[in-house]
């Protein structure tokens, strides 16, 4: 078996990992409680979905800026909504084993969900949630901002810079280069090839990951 060694060969200090459509896909289960919100708000339901992933509920809802609104009201029945339903909620191929294979202090989970939520998906996908873990709750302003893997980076005591982030939406991506971290994206849940000059692989079956003996990582693939 030959292998692929991606970025280079290069290794990291830790990576850090986003979870709906990186880790899980939820996007059965979200797309249809938003569909539900955007369709009593008098939204154009198709137009709508497709920016919504990867940020923050509240953030979601604040800048569309609907009149007599009330954002916080709104993201909470969103919360309740989505920890309720979590159909079809589950792994992407090979997540489980790929995360079981990283020392647990060199890895954090990024999301743009709350706590509560991101635990429910998890538990439903299968997913053990890790030591180092930075939610919605965390930060004041979520991705595309960077605040979020900076925070993580902190968290391990490693700087971003030298962090590995993975990633599969655009608001994600961005708060990835933004932070200055190197990025792999997660192309599962994609439709179509997501435009972007950084490497990207379809799940976790035949990715690879090494350390040496200072726990740094480095990551390869399989070629068959």
């Amino acid at each position: 078996m030959t292998t692929d060694a991606l970025f280079g060969g290069r290794s990291f200090a830790a990576f850090l990992f986003d979870m709906d459509g990186t880790l899980l896909t939820s996007i059965e289960a979200a797309e249809r409680v938003w569909s539900n919100w955007a369709g009593r708000h008098g939204l154009d339901v198709a137009a709508f979905l497709p920016t919504l992933h990867g940020k923050r509920a509240i953030d979601t809802v604040r800048q569309l800026a609907l009149p007599g609104v009330d954002a916080d009201a709104e993201a909470e029945w969103i919360l309740q909504a989505e920890i309720d339903d979590v159909d079809g909620v589950r792994e992407i191929g090979g997540a489980a084993a790929f995360l079981g294979a990283l020392p647990a202090d060199r890895w954090a989970l990024v999301t743009s969900a709350p706590r509560l939520l991101a635990l429910r998906r998890l538990e439903a996908a299968g997913l053990t949630p890790p030591a180092v873990f930075v939610t919605a709750d965390d930060v004041a302003i979520g991705k595309p901002e960077p605040d979020c893997y900076l925070l993580a980076a902190s968290r391990l005591g490693v700087v971003a810079s030298d962090c590995l982030v993975f990633e599969d939406a655009p608001a994600g991506i961005e708060a990835g280069e933004r932070a200055g971290a190197s990025v792999l994206v997660i192309q599962a849940t994609h439709t179509a090839p997501l435009a972007s000059s950084h490497p990207g692989v379809s799940h976790y079956e035949g990715l690879r990951v090494s350390s040496d003996a200072d726990g740094r990582l480095t990551v390869s693939r399989d070629l068959g």
